[in-house]
């Protein structure tokens, strides 16, 4: 099943994709994609409504975050091996974590800012698992319990205020659109293994990343069982898994966002994402 949001921002109905890969209007049946529709028990009640029942969406209509009222979004840094190698640091002998704040999430195909100031806006497409239970000292063997389903997140950075300018790396995360979210949440019986799933991202047309979530350091199992030992977490929640090589830092030279391009990201059965940047 995949599940969405749509309209304008701020007021976006929780939807569904049918066979068809139409946008069907579920209003009628819950008020919103979020912390109360996550478990398996609800997400079962949802996969009975059959898709026909439901008016379909206007054509053309604006997709929001696919999860609404996201409480965390815990990010994994240099959790592909080669990403770190690019990035000329060591690999992580356990995950390193960060935060984004709820107010860099947009939707897919918003608009992303480059903040002022900005010279070294970047890109990261990366692999998001949408947490449907409270989840606390989880072991691995339990952890795909918790886990309501997969989306795709661009983890926008900005290298100078992450790298060069002392402290954590959440003041070149955080700023606003630097998370989009979605198109769909995809529940994960239909993704069985989140391991073996193509991802790719393209700046103004050309191949940046091409990569595959199984040359992660650590899985999504490993990673939900970790963060729970240091934090709770509750459904909504979004773990932001890492992304592989190809960023704008490790390119050579560099190459950085400006106005005016356009990323096009996408993972293999979970959508695609196209954000055209603007002047913050």
């Amino acid at each position: 099943m995949k599940l969405l949001r749509f309209g304008p921002s701020g007021t976006e109905r929780p939807g569904l994709l049918d066979a068809a890969g139409r946008i069907r209007d579920l209003s009628a049946h819950l008020p919103d994609i979020d912390l109360r529709v996550l478990d398996d028990a609800a997400l079962d009640a949802l996969r009975r409504i059959d898709p026909a029942t439901l008016p379909a969406a206007p054509h053309a209509v604006r997709v929001g975050p696919c999860v609404a009222h996201i409480g965390k979004l815990v990010c994994v840094g240099l959790n592909y091996s080669d990403h770190a190698a690019e990035s000329n640091m060591a690999v992580p002998t356990e995950p390193i974590l960060f935060l984004k704040p709820s107010s860099a999430v947009c939707g897919p195909d918003d608009d992303v800012e480059i903040p002022r100031g900005s010279s070294k806006t970047d890109w990261e497409v990366e692999l998001g698992v949408v947490i449907g239970r409270r989840a606390k000292y989880v072991s691995e063997a339990q952890a795909f319990a918790y886990v309501a389903g997969y989306c795709i997140v661009n983890d926008v950075s900005e290298r100078e205020y992450q790298l060069e300018r002392q402290g954590q790396w959440d003041k070149g995360k955080g700023h606003d659109t630097f998370a989009p979210v979605g198109p769909w949440l995809v529940t994960r019986d239909e993704v069985p293994d989140p391991q073996a799933l193509g991802m790719r991202l393209d700046v103004n047309g050309k191949r940046c990343q091409d990569g595959s979530t199984r040359t992660m350091v650590f899985g999504v199992a490993a990673l939900v069982s970790y963060i729970s030992r240091f934090m709770t977490l509750e459904p909504g929640d979004i773990v932001s898994t890492g992304t592989p090589p190809g960023v704008g830092m490790g390119q050579k030279p560099p190459v950085y966002l400006r106005a005016g391009d356009v990323m096009t990201l996408g993972i293999d059965g979970l959508g695609t994402q196209r954000q055209r940047c603007v002047a913050g």
